[in-house]
């Protein structure tokens, strides 16, 4: 499990080919920035992990550090995560825990999917949301692997999607 959760972050935001649909999962071959554009109406280029950056240099988007629904969660490039990672917040269900809807966190066949309503617990030593663990549908599991983030985005609006 730990190897396949490893391949997950390599595949984080990387392009796909049409997938089967799988519990927990939406069709939809995309990666997680246009979607989180598109989701969250928040205006942002770049990689992922670049979000963060732009969104100051905008001036147009507050950041977090505290989720709110519509907010984008994004996560740091890492080794294992090259172009970082873009969740889109749809329901905060308590201090350490959120629901997120996000692109391409998938590995394999499940690689380029939309996830929707999937658990994201803070597991920082701080309960500051930055450093996370992220439900993978597949394997049912938050897995032991935590993921870093810069925090969340603020600003953008909640897209109506039909689920």
């Amino acid at each position: 499990m730990i190897a396949l959760l490893g391949l997950l972050v390599v595949a984080a935001c990387g392009g796909s080919t049409q997938r089967a649909w799988v519990p927990g999962y939406a069709g939809g071959d995309t990666s997680c920035v246009p979607y989180a554009r598109a989701r969250s109406g928040i205006e942002l280029q770049g990689d992922a992990w670049q979000w963060w950056d732009a969104a100051a240099q905008s001036g147009r988007y507050d950041r977090s550090r505290s989720p709110r629904v519509g907010a984008v969660l994004v996560f740091m490039r890492t080794s294992r995560n090259r172009s970082g990672h873009l969740s889109v917040v749809t329901r905060v269900v308590n201090s350490r825990e959120i629901r997120v809807d996000h692109a391409n966190w998938a590995t394999g066949r499940n690689r380029g999917r939309v996830a929707r309503d999937q658990p994201v617990m803070d597991v920082s030593p701080r309960n500051d949301w930055s450093l996370v663990r992220v439900w993978y549908p597949p394997v049912n599991d938050l897995g032991q692997t935590s993921f870093p983030t810069y925090g969340f985005i603020h600003g953008g609006r909640l897209m109506a999607e039909a689920r």
